[in-house]
């Protein structure tokens, strides 16, 4: 069977006329940009379709499921968010408890309020040399189960954003003994499973689901993802009956068929690309274990594709870091944190990019000023993910708050300065993006331990997600 590119290449060079969507008609001279609006279709004869497919499209998956060894998977061209939605939606009921690891992307926490559920807390460990959250333990998670009833499923990301990973085998291993699903947000790790230098992916670790972002660290475009099922807990048709609600009803086709070229990709060439790539990030990370104030940090156990340098013991924060990157030596980082900045890499890099980077951070590195004492005029601040009393989940508080206004009795709802928010219970989610991870959640009650941290990254000029412009939040006050 033809590849789908091929397929829509082919038709993009016939004589047929499309009276049909979309409006631009396949006409690069009405438009006159580079955008591939020739390859841009419908749902039309031939092509299949994403909700029912049944011809390219099913193949498509079938060969994405064949080198993820996973039983089955679906194509996502909302991205990573409309997998974990459908993931979680599709193995619990409403108001069911879910134990999620507290360093969970957004999009986890937005499936628990539609879904009702009651969040049940495991935080990762925390690494407090490097400024880094750690992995999940297995104990932990074991232990949580023996004390907790009726949890339905448990959620966990690995790796995370910096590159840590849990020990996606024992968990699962664990979980499966309550014969409950394990769900796997591997979006970073869609490079799994392809050379040893990177572990075997989570499919291949006994997740029941995983959800891959190709377009974070494989050749393909933004918002295309993969969301795989493996073993007989999970109720693939009852997650795929939510991811249908969740996608668009009209996919685009140039995403799924950049999906269709990176798996191609992947299976014809994957071995030498990935050679390739090894051999260029080992002799990279090989030239940054030559900085003296800086530093290249990782875990235990970690992707060793993320490039995390870290500023810790300097004058200097991730943010000064990442502006000197950026202004002096157009480079782009992915992230700055309070002491680290974090670089992502992909088989797409090439031996100058990678030379680049390493030449600038040793040019840098010289004229970095330690931290003399304790009195630095560094304002540390560090990424551990607090500990909040929950006074009402986050499905409870957003009943409160539409009944009021409903009642327009806007009263309980008040904007306040963030300096005097101690003690009140938050209603809005409050993080820095990226990562995406809340450290507040609404329902919980925000402590002089999270006020102090979250001002201090404002101070250092980072963009608070949740924080008004004025400094203000909302917050939930009972009658």
């Amino acid at each position: 069977m033809k590849s789908l590119y091929k397929k829509l290449k082919e038709y993009s060079e016939s004589d047929y006329y499309g009276f049909h969507m979309p409006g631009h008609k396949r006409n690069l001279c009405f438009s006159q940009v580079g955008l591939p609006y020739e390859i841009d279709i419908t749902e039309i004869e031939g092509f299949d379709d994403l909700h029912h497919p049944q011809g390219i499209l099913k193949e498509l998956q079938k060969r994405a499921s064949r080198i993820y060894h996973a039983q089955e998977t679906a194509v996502l061209i909302n991205g990573s968010t409309a997998g974990i939605l459908s993931a979680i939606l599709g193995v619990t009921e409403e108001g069911d408890k879910i134990l999620i690891a507290r360093n969970c992307h957004k999009s986890v926490y937005h499936a628990v309020v539609l879904n009702k559920l009651i969040p049940i807390y495991i935080y990762p460990e925390f690494y407090p040399d490097k400024d880094l959250n750690g992995e999940i333990d297995p104990e932990a998670v074991q232990k949580m189960l023996q004390e907790i009833p009726n949890i339905r499923a448990v959620v966990i990301t690995s790796p995370t954003y910096d590159g840590v990973l849990s020990d996606v085998a024992k968990i699962s291993a664990v979980v499966h003994q309550y014969k409950i699903p394990l769900v796997v947000d591997e979006a970073h790790g869609a490079h799994f499973g392809f050379h040893p230098y990177f572990p075997e992916n989570a499919n291949q670790k006994g997740a029941d689901i995983v959800i891959h972002s190709l377009h974070k660290t494989l050749p393909s475009l933004t918002q295309t993802a993969l969301l795989h099922k493996n073993g007989s807990i999970v109720d693939w048709q009852r997650v795929c009956y939510y991811l249908d609600m969740l996608q668009t009803s009209s996919p685009s086709y140039v995403l799924m068929a950049s999906i269709d070229v990176c798996i191609s990709k992947i299976e014809e060439k994957g071995a030498e690309y990935f050679e390739d790539y090894v051999e260029l990030l080992k002799e990279t990370r090989k030239e940054l274990q030559k900085l003296k104030k800086l530093s290249l940090q990782q875990t235990r156990e970690y992707d060793l594709s993320k490039i995390v340098i870290s500023a810790r013991d300097t004058e200097y924060t991730g943010k000064d870091i990442y502006n000197i990157l950026l202004k002096k030596y157009h480079l782009q980082m992915e992230m700055a944190a309070g002491s680290y900045v974090l670089g992502m890499t992909s088989v797409a890099d090439t031996p100058e990019g990678m030379q680049r980077l390493h030449s600038a951070l040793l040019e840098i590195d010289p004229n970095i000023v330690l931290k003399e004492s304790k009195n630095s005029r560094k304002k540390m601040t560090q990424s551990y993910l607090p500990k909040l009393d929950r006074k009402y989940t986050s499905a409870e508080l957003r009943k409160k708050i539409d009944m009021s206004k409903r009642d327009r009795n806007t009263g309980n709802l008040k904007s306040i300065a963030w300096e005097i928010s101690e003690g009140y219970v938050s209603a809005e989610y409050a993080y820095i993006y990226p990562p995406g991870i809340p450290l507040i959640v609404p329902g919980e009650q925000i402590s002089k331990e999270v006020q102090l941290s979250l001002y201090k990254f404002r101070e250092l000029g980072f963009q608070i997600q949740g924080l008004k412009k004025n400094g203000k939040i909302e917050v939930w006050i009972d009658a």
